[in-house]
């Protein structure tokens, strides 16, 4: 995973320590927003692709301070081709209708 079938070098794997949220950088903001919705305790068994890309589209659409107020889906629509948003089904939610509780997914 890590060579080329040369022997080159293609990725760096890099494994956090235990507990060490620090490590984790900006993805540990988004498990703070997945457990917004999902509180810890709960059951993650009635998850499906459905309520997966509901629950990610409007974590997507927050505003967040460390992009200068601008939600990852519209950055996202400045650095990626626009057919990957189709084909995962991703798309806007307007920030009045951003829902980052539990009744997001009920």
């Amino acid at each position: 995973m890590e060579e080329f079938s040369d022997g080159t070098k293609s990725t760096t794997v890099f494994y956090c320590d235990p507990y060490s949220f620090w490590q984790k950088g900006i993805c540990e903001k988004n498990h703070e927003y997945i457990r917004y919705i999902l509180p810890k305790g709960s059951s993650f068994a009635d998850l499906n692709d459905d309520k997966v890309t509901l629950m990610m589209n409007h974590i997507n659409n927050e505003k967040r301070d460390s992009l200068n107020g601008h939600s990852p889906y519209e950055l996202s629509l400045l650095l990626l081709d626009n057919k990957l948003h189709e084909s995962l089904g991703l798309v806007a939610i307007t920030p009045d209708d951003v829902t980052l509780s539990p009744k997001l997914i009920k």
